[in-house]
C-alpha cells in the first residue's frame, strides 16, 4: 500500500463565534468582563479579548496572569489569583454565559450561504470552539433555530487540551472519517484557533473582519470609511502573522474562493505543512 496525498479537500473545521455566529464574538468577551466584575475586579472588553479562542479557564487564568490584573486581584483579596480562584471565577462565568449567549446567536452574513457551497462541493463540516460542552449544547441549538447544523462539534473540555493545541481539530477529522488532515482546512477567528489548525497539519483561514481581532458589530463593520478598514487589515494582518494562516480573508462570504485556491494547490501536488 503506497500513500497518495489528497487531491481536493474533504472536511472544513469551522470555528463557532466570531467565524460562523456572533459577528465580533461579543457573547464570550462580555461574560468575562461580567464574570471578573462579580468579584469586584475590573477587566476591559479590549484585556477581554486577549487571550480569545482559549478554553475558558484556560482563558481566565492567562487574564489573572497578567500583571495589571493581577495586581488588580491583589488589592481586593490581598494576594494574587490562585488555580482555585481561576475555578471561583469560571463557576461564575459558566451561567452567566449561559444566560446570555442567545443574545449573541445570530449567524453571521453571508455563512449560510459559503457553507452550503462547501457541502455542495462535497465537503464535510466540523467544528469546534474555546466553548465548554455546556456552553456549546446551547449554541448549537440556537444555531439550529437559525438553519445551521455542523456534521460534528468538539467542545474545548471533550479532549485533553483545547487550544492552541490541535486536539479539538483532530478529533472532528477522527468522527469525519477524513482520511488525511492535508485534505481539511480550519477557519477561525483567533490565534489559538489558527494555531491549532497549523499543529493538526491542516490549512488554516483566519477570519479578520468577523471576529475577535476587529471586535465590532457588522452594522459597525459595515460603516468603516475605505482607510480606516484598510488601516484595521494591517493591523490584523500582523497579528496573525506568527500564527502562519495560510488565508486572511474578511467573513465567510469569501471562503469559497479560498476552498478553490486550496483545490487547485492539491491537484498541483501542494501540502499545507509545506508552506
Amino acid at each position: 500500500m503506497n500513500y497518495t496525498q489528497p487531491s481536493k479537500l474533504q472536511a472544513a473545521i469551522l470555528d463557532w463565534a466570531g467565524t460562523v455566529v456572533d459577528f465580533g464574538s461579543f457573547a464570550p468577551t462580555q461574560i468575562f468582563v461580567e464574570a471578573f466584575a462579580e468579584f469586584d475586579v475590573q477587566v476591559s472588553i479590549d484585556e477581554a479579548r486577549g487571550p480569545m479562542g482559549m478554553g475558558k479557564w484556560d482563558h481566565i487564568r492567562t487574564l489573572c496572569n497578567q500583571p495589571q490584573i493581577g495586581e488588580r486581584y491583589k488589592k481586593v483579596f490581598g494576594r494574587a489569583p490562585s488555580d482555585d480562584d481561576v475555578t471561583a471565577i469560571y463557576k461564575r462565568f459558566m451561567p452567566l454565559q449561559i444566560e446570555k449567549i442567545a443574545e449573541h446567536s445570530a449567524l453571521i452574513p453571508g455563512a449560510l450561504e459559503a457553507i452550503a457551497t462547501l457541502r455542495a462541493q462535497g465537503m464535510k463540516i466540523g467544528s469546534c470552539s474555546g466553548y465548554p460542552a455546556q456552553v456549546m449544547a446551547k449554541v448549537v441549538e440556537l444555531a439550529a433555530t437559525n438553519g445551521y447544523v455542523a456534521d460534528h462539534v468538539v467542545a474545548t473540555d471533550d479532549v485533553p487540551n483545547g487550544r492552541p493545541w490541535p486536539a479539538q481539530a483532530l478529533a472532528n477529522v477522527i468522527a469525519l472519517g477524513i482520511d488525511d488532515v492535508g485534505a481539511c482546512v480550519k477557519i477561525d477567528d483567533t490565534v489559538p484557533g489558527i494555531l491549532e489548525g497549523r499543529r493538526a497539519g491542516m490549512w488554516t483561514v483566519a477570519l479578520v473582519c468577523s471576529g475577535n481581532a476587529l471586535g465590532l458589530t457588522y452594522e459597525q463593520y459595515t460603516a468603516l470609511d475605505a482607510v480606516t478598514l484598510a488601516a484595521e487589515r494591517t493591523r490584523i494582518h500582523t497579528l496573525f502573522e506568527g500564527s502562519r494562516p495560510h488565508y486572511l480573508i474578511d467573513t465567510l462570504r469569501e471562503l469559497p474562493a479560498v476552498i478553490a485556491d486550496i483545490n487547485a494547490r492539491l491537484a498541483r501536488g501542494e501540502m499545507p505543512q509545506s508552506s
